[in-house]
Protein backbone atom coordinates (compact mmCIF):
# COMPACT_ATOMS: atom_id res chain seq x y z
CA UNK A 1 0.00 0.00 0.00
CA UNK A 2 1.35 3.44 -0.82
CA UNK A 3 1.00 6.57 1.34
CA UNK A 4 0.51 9.70 0.57
CA UNK A 5 -0.17 13.18 1.76
CA UNK A 6 -1.19 15.89 0.15
CA UNK A 7 -0.72 18.96 1.44
CA UNK A 8 -3.56 21.38 1.77
CA UNK A 9 -3.14 25.07 -0.07
CA UNK A 10 -1.50 27.68 2.14
CA UNK A 11 -3.85 30.01 3.51
CA UNK A 12 -3.23 34.09 2.47
CA UNK A 13 -5.36 35.28 5.18
CA UNK A 14 -3.88 37.97 7.96
CA UNK A 15 -0.75 38.78 6.01
CA UNK A 16 1.14 41.96 4.97
CA UNK A 17 1.35 43.02 1.26
CA UNK A 18 5.23 42.48 1.96
CA UNK A 19 4.86 39.20 3.37
CA UNK A 20 2.26 38.12 0.09
CA UNK A 21 5.29 39.54 -1.65
CA UNK A 22 7.83 37.46 -0.46
CA UNK A 23 5.47 34.68 -0.85
CA UNK A 24 4.97 35.56 -4.74
CA UNK A 25 8.11 36.09 -5.46
CA UNK A 26 10.43 34.35 -3.41
CA UNK A 27 8.42 31.26 -2.22
CA UNK A 28 10.43 28.73 0.34
CA UNK A 29 8.81 25.94 -1.72
CA UNK A 30 9.33 22.41 -0.91
CA UNK A 31 7.85 19.19 -3.45
CA UNK A 32 7.58 15.95 -2.47
CA UNK A 33 6.42 13.12 -3.77
CA UNK A 34 4.16 10.08 -1.62
CA UNK A 35 3.25 7.38 -3.41
CA UNK A 36 1.57 8.61 -6.71
CA UNK A 37 0.82 12.17 -5.32
CA UNK A 38 2.85 15.28 -5.16
CA UNK A 39 2.47 17.23 -2.40
CA UNK A 40 4.15 20.87 -1.99
CA UNK A 41 4.45 22.94 1.22
CA UNK A 42 5.21 26.81 1.71
CA UNK A 43 7.34 26.95 4.78
CA UNK A 44 6.48 29.43 7.34
CA UNK A 45 7.34 33.23 7.09
CA UNK A 46 8.93 34.35 10.03
CA UNK A 47 9.31 32.56 13.43
CA UNK A 48 11.03 29.25 12.56
CA UNK A 49 12.23 30.87 9.24
CA UNK A 50 15.12 33.39 11.12
CA UNK A 51 17.50 33.30 13.65
CA UNK A 52 16.19 29.55 14.35
CA UNK A 53 16.81 28.19 11.16
CA UNK A 54 20.42 28.11 12.10
CA UNK A 55 20.19 25.95 14.93
CA UNK A 56 17.95 23.21 12.91
CA UNK A 57 19.25 19.39 12.48
CA UNK A 58 20.45 17.91 9.58
CA UNK A 59 17.35 15.30 9.50
CA UNK A 60 18.63 13.38 7.10
CA UNK A 61 21.73 12.27 9.74
CA UNK A 62 19.46 10.31 11.94
CA UNK A 63 18.64 6.83 11.81
CA UNK A 64 15.08 7.78 13.65
CA UNK A 65 12.92 10.73 14.87
CA UNK A 66 11.38 10.34 17.41
CA UNK A 67 8.35 12.59 18.75
CA UNK A 68 7.15 13.00 22.31
CA UNK A 69 3.77 13.95 21.56
CA UNK A 70 0.96 14.80 23.69
CA UNK A 71 -2.15 14.94 21.44
CA UNK A 72 -1.89 18.59 22.15
CA UNK A 73 -1.39 21.61 19.84
CA UNK A 74 2.58 22.00 20.01
CA UNK A 75 3.26 18.43 19.51
CA UNK A 76 1.00 18.18 16.47
CA UNK A 77 2.80 21.75 15.12
CA UNK A 78 6.05 19.27 15.52
CA UNK A 79 5.27 16.57 13.57
CA UNK A 80 3.25 18.88 10.86
CA UNK A 81 6.51 20.77 10.74
CA UNK A 82 8.66 17.59 10.27
CA UNK A 83 6.72 16.35 7.40
CA UNK A 84 6.74 20.00 5.88
CA UNK A 85 10.53 19.86 5.72
CA UNK A 86 10.08 16.61 3.86
CA UNK A 87 11.12 13.66 6.40
CA UNK A 88 8.82 10.66 5.08
CA UNK A 89 6.38 9.27 7.91
CA UNK A 90 8.29 6.25 8.08
CA UNK A 91 11.20 7.67 10.07
CA UNK A 92 8.90 9.32 12.39
CA UNK A 93 7.72 7.66 15.55
CA UNK A 94 4.96 9.08 17.71
CA UNK A 95 6.00 8.39 21.59
CA UNK A 96 2.78 9.20 23.68
CA UNK A 97 3.27 8.48 27.96
CA UNK A 98 0.29 7.76 29.47
CA UNK A 99 -0.07 9.64 32.63
CA UNK A 100 -2.63 7.27 34.37
CA UNK A 101 -0.70 4.65 33.42
CA UNK A 102 -3.28 1.37 31.92
CA UNK A 103 -5.16 0.91 35.21
CA UNK A 104 -5.83 4.48 37.05
CA UNK A 105 -8.09 6.93 35.19
CA UNK A 106 -7.74 9.89 37.38
CA UNK A 107 -6.12 12.63 35.77
CA UNK A 108 -6.00 12.59 32.05
CA UNK A 109 -8.48 12.69 29.12
CA UNK A 110 -10.84 9.43 28.49
CA UNK A 111 -9.91 10.38 24.65
CA UNK A 112 -6.38 10.91 24.97
CA UNK A 113 -4.79 7.92 23.66
CA UNK A 114 -7.21 6.98 21.23
CA UNK A 115 -6.85 10.41 19.95
CA UNK A 116 -3.27 9.88 19.27
CA UNK A 117 -3.82 6.89 18.05
CA UNK A 118 -5.98 8.05 15.41
CA UNK A 119 -3.53 11.29 14.20
CA UNK A 120 -1.07 8.29 13.65
CA UNK A 121 -3.30 6.01 11.85
CA UNK A 122 -4.08 9.52 9.71
CA UNK A 123 -0.58 10.42 8.57
CA UNK A 124 0.95 7.01 8.53
CA UNK A 125 2.94 6.80 11.65
CA UNK A 126 4.27 4.35 14.44
CA UNK A 127 2.90 4.96 17.62
CA UNK A 128 4.95 3.88 20.28
CA UNK A 129 2.96 3.66 24.08
CA UNK A 130 4.95 3.97 27.56
CA UNK A 131 3.99 4.49 30.83
CA UNK A 132 4.96 4.10 34.88
CA UNK A 133 2.83 1.57 36.19
CA UNK A 134 0.22 2.58 38.01
CA UNK A 135 0.59 6.42 36.62
CA UNK A 136 -0.02 9.35 38.32
CA UNK A 137 -2.10 7.91 41.16
CA UNK A 138 -0.06 5.40 42.32
CA UNK A 139 2.97 7.34 42.29
CA UNK A 140 1.01 10.17 44.28
CA UNK A 141 -0.50 7.57 46.76
CA UNK A 142 3.34 6.09 48.07
CA UNK A 143 3.43 5.24 51.24
CA UNK A 144 7.22 3.89 52.19
CA UNK A 145 7.79 2.72 48.75
CA UNK A 146 9.75 2.78 45.77
CA UNK A 147 8.61 4.39 43.00
CA UNK A 148 7.19 2.22 40.22
CA UNK A 149 8.78 0.79 37.09
CA UNK A 150 8.12 1.99 33.73
CA UNK A 151 6.99 -0.02 31.00
CA UNK A 152 7.20 0.36 27.09
CA UNK A 153 5.35 -1.69 24.13
CA UNK A 154 7.84 -1.95 21.24
CA UNK A 155 7.38 -2.56 17.75
CA UNK A 156 6.87 -6.11 17.42
CA UNK A 157 3.85 -5.59 20.34
CA UNK A 158 6.31 -7.27 23.15
CA UNK A 159 6.01 -5.20 26.70
CA UNK A 160 8.87 -4.13 28.66
CA UNK A 161 9.84 -2.94 31.51
CA UNK A 162 12.27 -1.37 33.75
CA UNK A 163 13.27 0.38 37.28
CA UNK A 164 11.37 -0.19 40.32
CA UNK A 165 13.88 -0.94 42.70
CA UNK A 166 14.63 2.83 44.25
CA UNK A 167 14.77 3.75 47.27
CA UNK A 168 11.73 3.93 49.65
CA UNK A 169 9.71 7.07 50.13
CA UNK A 170 6.36 8.71 50.90
CA UNK A 171 4.45 11.40 48.79
CA UNK A 172 0.95 11.36 49.97
CA UNK A 173 0.24 14.88 48.01
CA UNK A 174 -0.50 16.16 45.04
CA UNK A 175 2.22 17.33 42.64
CA UNK A 176 3.14 21.46 43.69
CA UNK A 177 2.49 24.06 41.48
CA UNK A 178 6.01 25.18 40.59
CA UNK A 179 8.68 25.47 38.23
CA UNK A 180 10.54 23.02 39.85
CA UNK A 181 10.33 19.24 39.28
CA UNK A 182 11.55 18.04 42.41
CA UNK A 183 8.24 19.55 43.71
CA UNK A 184 6.10 19.17 40.65
CA UNK A 185 7.17 15.43 40.27
CA UNK A 186 3.91 14.92 37.57
CA UNK A 187 6.36 15.80 34.73
CA UNK A 188 9.48 14.41 35.43
CA UNK A 189 8.26 11.43 36.72
CA UNK A 190 5.76 10.61 34.33
CA UNK A 191 6.90 12.21 31.19
CA UNK A 192 10.52 13.07 31.33
CA UNK A 193 11.88 10.19 33.25
CA UNK A 194 9.53 7.65 31.26
CA UNK A 195 10.77 8.88 27.95
CA UNK A 196 14.64 8.74 29.34
CA UNK A 197 13.78 5.19 30.19
CA UNK A 198 12.29 3.84 27.33
CA UNK A 199 15.34 5.19 25.07
CA UNK A 200 18.14 3.83 27.59
CA UNK A 201 16.46 0.57 27.79
CA UNK A 202 15.85 -0.05 24.42
CA UNK A 203 18.70 -1.69 22.35
CA UNK A 204 17.71 -0.14 18.99
CA UNK A 205 18.82 3.12 20.23
CA UNK A 206 22.19 1.91 20.89
CA UNK A 207 24.73 2.24 17.99
CA UNK A 208 22.32 4.82 15.57
CA UNK A 209 21.61 8.11 15.81
CA UNK A 210 18.24 9.10 17.18
CA UNK A 211 16.41 12.25 17.14
CA UNK A 212 14.54 13.37 19.91
CA UNK A 213 11.82 16.10 18.99
CA UNK A 214 9.54 17.92 22.14
CA UNK A 215 7.32 21.12 21.51
CA UNK A 216 8.02 23.36 24.21
CA UNK A 217 7.72 26.86 23.71
CA UNK A 218 9.29 30.24 24.47
CA UNK A 219 6.14 32.11 24.75
CA UNK A 220 4.92 29.74 27.33
CA UNK A 221 7.18 30.99 30.06
CA UNK A 222 10.10 32.44 30.85
CA UNK A 223 11.49 29.34 31.74
CA UNK A 224 10.95 27.65 28.51
CA UNK A 225 12.27 30.69 26.88
CA UNK A 226 15.66 30.06 28.09
CA UNK A 227 15.79 26.21 26.95
CA UNK A 228 17.90 25.36 23.59
CA UNK A 229 16.14 24.78 20.57
CA UNK A 230 18.96 22.22 19.36
CA UNK A 231 21.29 20.21 22.40
CA UNK A 232 22.56 16.95 23.04
CA UNK A 233 19.49 14.71 25.18
CA UNK A 234 19.75 13.79 28.54
CA UNK A 235 19.83 9.91 27.58
CA UNK A 236 22.80 10.86 24.82
CA UNK A 237 25.55 9.05 25.21
CA UNK A 238 27.31 9.09 22.24
CA UNK A 239 31.01 9.10 23.73
CA UNK A 240 30.47 5.96 25.73
CA UNK A 241 31.41 2.23 24.97
CA UNK A 242 27.85 1.81 23.89
CA UNK A 243 27.11 4.56 21.69
CA UNK A 244 23.88 6.01 21.91
CA UNK A 245 23.79 9.24 20.22
CA UNK A 246 20.65 11.43 20.88
CA UNK A 247 20.16 14.86 19.80
CA UNK A 248 17.03 16.68 21.20
CA UNK A 249 15.14 19.93 18.62
CA UNK A 250 12.44 21.73 19.77
CA UNK A 251 11.33 23.15 16.38
CA UNK A 252 8.70 25.05 17.65
CA UNK A 253 10.30 26.84 20.15
CA UNK A 254 10.23 30.47 18.40
CA UNK A 255 7.04 30.14 17.69
CA UNK A 256 4.24 31.85 18.72
CA UNK A 257 0.38 30.69 19.66
CA UNK A 258 -0.64 31.98 16.06
CA UNK A 259 1.78 30.53 14.12
CA UNK A 260 1.18 27.15 15.65
CA UNK A 261 -2.41 27.42 14.82
CA UNK A 262 -1.23 28.41 11.49
CA UNK A 263 0.38 25.59 10.70
CA UNK A 264 -2.41 23.42 12.29
CA UNK A 265 -4.72 25.13 9.87
CA UNK A 266 -2.67 24.25 6.90
CA UNK A 267 -2.96 21.19 7.32
CA UNK A 268 -6.24 20.81 8.31
CA UNK A 269 -6.11 19.18 11.33
CA UNK A 270 -8.96 18.21 13.51
CA UNK A 271 -7.42 19.22 16.89
CA UNK A 272 -7.87 17.15 20.54
CA UNK A 273 -11.58 17.43 22.05
CA UNK A 274 -10.46 19.47 24.27
CA UNK A 275 -9.66 22.32 21.80
CA UNK A 276 -13.07 21.92 21.01
CA UNK A 277 -14.34 22.33 24.61
CA UNK A 278 -12.70 25.25 24.95
CA UNK A 279 -9.29 24.65 26.67
CA UNK A 280 -6.55 26.60 25.15
CA UNK A 281 -3.68 23.86 26.17
CA UNK A 282 -4.05 20.16 25.81
CA UNK A 283 -2.44 18.09 29.05
CA UNK A 284 -4.15 16.32 31.70
CA UNK A 285 -7.80 17.25 31.83
CA UNK A 286 -7.44 18.09 35.88
CA UNK A 287 -3.83 19.48 35.28
CA UNK A 288 -2.42 20.97 38.95
CA UNK A 289 -1.90 24.42 36.51
CA UNK A 290 -5.65 24.78 35.52
CA UNK A 291 -7.68 28.02 35.93
CA UNK A 292 -10.49 28.32 37.70
CA UNK A 293 -12.76 28.43 34.49
CA UNK A 294 -10.42 25.38 33.40
CA UNK A 295 -11.22 23.56 36.67
CA UNK A 296 -15.11 24.61 36.87
CA UNK A 297 -15.18 23.28 33.26
CA UNK A 298 -13.59 20.05 34.16
CA UNK A 299 -16.42 19.17 37.02
CA UNK A 300 -18.65 19.31 34.39
CA UNK A 301 -17.14 17.40 31.92
CA UNK A 302 -15.64 14.96 34.06
CA UNK A 303 -17.44 15.01 37.53
CA UNK A 304 -16.37 11.62 38.82
CA UNK A 305 -12.49 12.34 38.23
CA UNK A 306 -13.00 15.87 39.19
CA UNK A 307 -14.74 14.10 42.87
CA UNK A 308 -11.52 11.44 43.39
CA UNK A 309 -9.19 14.32 43.23
CA UNK A 310 -11.37 16.33 45.51
CA UNK A 311 -11.66 13.58 47.53
CA UNK A 312 -7.49 12.99 47.84
CA UNK A 313 -7.55 16.57 48.31
CA UNK A 314 -9.67 15.84 52.00
CA UNK A 315 -7.40 12.60 52.36
CA UNK A 316 -3.98 14.25 52.60
CA UNK A 317 -5.06 17.26 54.30
CA UNK A 318 -2.93 19.13 51.29
CA UNK A 319 -4.76 20.87 48.26
CA UNK A 320 -3.32 21.53 45.04
CA UNK A 321 -3.79 25.38 45.01
CA UNK A 322 -2.51 26.97 47.72
CA UNK A 323 -4.85 28.11 50.47
CA UNK A 324 -7.64 26.98 48.85
CA UNK A 325 -9.53 23.42 47.83
CA UNK A 326 -10.35 22.72 44.55
CA UNK A 327 -14.11 22.90 44.90
CA UNK A 328 -14.27 26.08 46.22
CA UNK A 329 -11.48 27.21 43.67
CA UNK A 330 -13.74 26.07 41.20
CA UNK A 331 -16.58 27.29 42.66
CA UNK A 332 -15.00 30.61 41.70
CA UNK A 333 -15.18 29.89 37.96
CA UNK A 334 -17.21 29.77 34.81
CA UNK A 335 -17.92 26.69 32.79
CA UNK A 336 -16.86 27.02 29.17
CA UNK A 337 -19.82 26.40 26.70
CA UNK A 338 -19.26 22.82 26.03
CA UNK A 339 -21.06 21.52 22.86
CA UNK A 340 -22.63 18.29 24.10
CA UNK A 341 -21.64 16.23 21.03
CA UNK A 342 -17.78 17.22 22.27
CA UNK A 343 -18.46 16.38 25.35
CA UNK A 344 -19.63 12.80 24.63
CA UNK A 345 -16.32 12.70 22.52
CA UNK A 346 -13.91 13.50 25.09
CA UNK A 347 -15.44 11.06 27.93
CA UNK A 348 -15.01 8.63 25.65
CA UNK A 349 -12.15 5.71 24.80
CA UNK A 350 -12.51 5.48 21.33
CA UNK A 351 -12.13 8.44 18.87
CA UNK A 352 -14.03 7.80 15.67
CA UNK A 353 -14.02 10.83 14.10
CA UNK A 354 -11.47 12.17 10.62
CA UNK A 355 -8.08 13.75 11.81
CA UNK A 356 -7.88 15.51 8.46
CA UNK A 357 -11.21 18.15 7.63
CA UNK A 358 -12.39 18.96 4.51
CA UNK A 359 -13.02 22.03 5.98
CA UNK A 360 -11.30 23.52 8.98
CA UNK A 361 -12.10 26.31 11.23
CA UNK A 362 -10.51 27.65 14.44
CA UNK A 363 -12.04 24.99 17.59
CA UNK A 364 -13.18 27.17 20.36
CA UNK A 365 -10.03 27.26 22.82
CA UNK A 366 -7.96 28.29 19.61
CA UNK A 367 -5.92 31.80 21.29
CA UNK A 368 -8.10 30.99 24.53
CA UNK A 369 -5.72 30.95 27.91
CA UNK A 370 -3.17 28.61 27.70
CA UNK A 371 -2.11 28.08 31.30
CA UNK A 372 0.27 25.50 32.24
CA UNK A 373 3.62 24.30 33.32
CA UNK A 374 6.51 27.46 33.84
Amino acid sequence: MHWYYAAPAVSMAGRSRHQLAIAVSNPRMRTHVYGQRQAQFELPIGGVDGDALAEEPDLTSYDRIVVFFSGGKDSVACVLRLMELGVRPERIELHHHLVDGQSSHLMDWPITCSYCQAFAQAFGLSLHLSWKEGGFEREMLRHDAATAPISWIDSAGTRHSTGGEGSLNTRQRFPQVAADLRVRWCSSYLKIDVGCRVLVGSPRFANSRTLVVTGERAQESSARARYRPFEPHRADNRNGRTARWIDHWRPVHALSGEEVWSIIERHRVNVHPAYHLGWGRTSCALCIFGSANQFASARVALPDQFKRVCDYERQFGVTIKRHVNLADFAAGGTPYAMDPQWLAVARSTQYQLPIVLEHWCPPAGAFAECIGPT
